[in-house]
C-alpha cells in the first residue's frame, strides 16, 4: 500500500484538510440559519460564538493560511463544546432517569462522537501544519 498510495500521501491530506474544514463550515453556518443546512435560530451566547468561530476558522483550515493557530483554536472549541454539551448531560439534570442515552459518560451514547473526532483532527492538523497544498506553504509561513 505504501508503494501505491505513498506517493499521493499529500494529496490526500490536503483532500482530509479541505473535506473536513468544508463539513466544519456546514455545522457552522447551520447555526447561523442557513436553511439549507437544516440551521436553526442560534441562541444568543455560546452556540453564536461558536457558529462564527466554525464559520470563519473553517474557511482558514480550507485555505491552508494561518492553520496551526485555527486549528487548536478549533480544537479547543471542540473540547469545551463537548464538555458543555455532551458530557454535560451527564452532570445534568439530577431528576434524569437512569440508563444509557444522552446521560452517558461515553461519547457514542451522548452524541459527542463528531465532537470529539473534530477536538482530534484540528490537534492533529494544529501539531502537523497544514500540508503541501497551503497558503501557509506558499507564503512560506509554516
Amino acid at each position: 500500500m505504501k508503494k501505491i498510495l505513498g506517493p499521493y500521501a499529500d494529496f490526500f491530506f490536503f483532500l482530509l484538510r479541505v473535506v473536513a474544514a468544508l463539513m466544519f463550515l456546514a455545522h457552522g453556518l447551520q447555526k447561523m440559519n442557513i436553511a439549507m443546512l437544516g440551521g436553526f435560530p442560534a441562541p444568543p451566547g455560546p452556540l453564536t460564538w461558536a457558529a462564527w468561530i466554525e464559520s470563519i476558522g473553517a474557511v482558514f483550515i480550507i485555505l491552508g493560511l494561518g492553520a496551526r493557530y485555527v486549528a487548536f483554536i478549533l480544537s479547543g472549541e471542540m473540547a469545551v463544546a463537548y464538555f458543555m454539551s455532551h458530557f454535560g448531560t451527564v452532570m445534568g439534570p439530577f431528576n434524569a432517569p437512569p440508563g444509557p442515552g444522552p446521560h452517558s459518560f461515553f461519547p457514542h451514547l451522548n452524541g459527542g462522537e463528531i465532537t470529539v473526532l473534530y477536538c482530534l483532527l484540528w490537534l492533529y492538523l494544529a501539531a502537523r501544519g497544514p500540508g503541501k497544498f497551503s497558503l501557509d506553504r506558499a507564503l512560506r509561513l509554516d
